[in-house]
């Protein structure tokens, strides 16, 4: 009888039959070990969470009064004879691939991650493994990110364009993750930075967990409209085409997101302008993540995983595809907008095939009205 592998895909998710846990698991469960706390990793309903010290306060804001417990990376828990040892994903504050070793086996859940060193969280650390287990959420050639100190010094400098031209700025991305990469980047002599309600409290949360984050000033409705213009205002996408953004105008609009790499993608956000930024690993950062592995096995969750475990295994990788929810819970909210059937033509003439997944992170619908009104 062929031996039983430590971790299996179920209909709960990523299970631990050994050690009597789940990982990211989307139904709920007595155990659940998170990766980060976006929330088509981190669902509300188990019975007990573990997950990184600097995720507690914004699970806690997500998911309400948990019974939760944190670690730091490097340290291990043991759960009925396993060991479990969290190390950084670099995606966004509090993020962790988890290890999984037991009798000289070893997995390695990746969760989401990026290679990039951004400054803000913890930088991605390969972890060696027998089995790792991968997004690939940008795994297509097209999608290859420039240095974030280009994109940032463009971001910069069309703020201050915007200035000059009596526009107000303002800048969309997901309230984990790619508003506190922009918060840190900005140049803070250009003027202040005012926050959507929803961007503020996922801050809130992070400093309440010892992050050290550029001072913010929450938009409400006691803000001043032409103060707030004079600044810089970061939003979340659910607030994009709302009457809450409508009240700046006359404004330029720009849209963070690693789809703004694919042609028509800022189009059909109705951005002024796309910055290609993401806290996915890009293509090459996909391959180099998982060869510094050494895994003898990669199995990929959500994305492209169809032609990017066909690239893999014509490159000498054993690469399978699983099929998991990850990358799907806010699809409403966070998912790009639809092409047109011509537009889909270019694009699929340019990268091959569509997503499974996407770039899914940020405020759930019922976030959307606590931006604050002017």
């Amino acid at each position: 009888m062929p031996k039983k592998p430590l971790l299996e895909f179920t209909d709960r998710g990523i299970y631990c039959a050994k050690g009597k846990f789940y990982i990211d698991p989307w139904k709920p469960v007595d155990d659940a070990v998170i990766t980060h706390a976006h929330a088509d990793h981190a669902y509300v309903g188990h019975k007990h969470y573990l997950a990184h010290h600097l995720s507690r306060e914004v699970l806690y804001y997500r998911l309400g009064e948990i019974q939760l417990q944190t670690v730091e990376y490097g340290e291990t828990v043991m759960k009925n004879g396993v060991e479990i040892t969290l190390f950084p994903a670099g995606h966004v504050i509090g993020s962790a691939q988890i290890r999984v070793v037991s009798q000289g086996e070893v997995w390695v859940v990746s969760g989401d991650y990026k290679t990039e060193n951004d400054g803000v969280c913890t930088p991605f650390e390969p972890v060696a493994c027998h089995h790792f287990i991968s997004e690939c959420t940008f795994g297509m050639p097209v999608y290859q990110w420039k240095p974030q100190a280009q994109l940032f010094d463009d971001m910069n400098n069309w703020w201050r364009y915007n200035l000059e031209n009596n526009l107000a700025t303002v800048v969309v991305g997901y309230s984990l993750g790619k508003a506190q990469r922009i918060i840190q980047n900005l140049d803070m002599l250009n003027g202040k930075i005012f926050t959507h309600g929803v961007i503020e409290n996922t801050n809130e949360a992070l400093r309440r967990n010892g992050v050290i984050l550029n001072p913010t000033v929450r938009i409400t409705a006691e803000s001043v409209k032409e103060e707030v213009r004079k600044g810089i205002i970061i939003a979340p996408p659910s607030a994009v085409g709302s009457p809450w953004m409508r009240k700046f105008q006359p404004y330029s609009f720009g849209y963070c997101s690693g789809w703004m790499a694919i042609r028509g993608a800022k189009r059909r956000r109705a951005a002024d302008r796309g910055f290609v930024l993401s806290d996915h690993a890009d293509w090459n950062g996909l391959i180099s993540a998982i060869d510094a592995t050494g895994c003898e096995k990669v199995y990929l969750t959500h994305g492209y995983t169809a032609s990017f475990t066909r690239y893999l295994n014509d490159i000498g990788f054993d690469a399978h595809e699983v099929h998991t929810l990850y990358g799907g819970e806010e699809e409403v909210v966070e998912a790009p907008l639809q092409p047109s059937p011509r537009e889909r033509e270019q694009e699929e003439s340019e990268v091959q095939v569509s997503p499974t997944g996407g770039d899914l992170e940020g405020a759930s619908l019922s976030e959307a009205n606590e931006g604050g009104t002017i």
